[in-house]
């Protein structure tokens, strides 16, 4: 998967959130796609850059990423 494929996925996850819970789905990013971001050695800044969303998200993903190894989606 591409860095930009990832940048779409994250920005449909984010603008199909429901209301208040945006945050959430790019924890929930980090978390379903930390194994294809670490493998490809991509970073939370330009897949977001890639999604044309703030920088800033990138501590929210790298949360996600981090929980990746103890939990699972459901």
């Amino acid at each position: 998967m591409t860095v930009n494929e990832l940048g779409n996925i994250l920005k449909s996850m984010y603008d199909n959130a429901p209301r208040g819970e945006q945050s959430v789905m790019i924890h929930l990013f980090g978390i379903e796609y930390a194994n294809e971001i670490k493998e490809n050695n991509y970073t939370p800044k330009n897949i977001l850059k890639s999604a044309g969303m703030p920088e800033s998200y990138q501590a929210e993903i790298n949360k996600g990423i981090k929980l990746s190894k103890y939990v699972v989606a459901k």
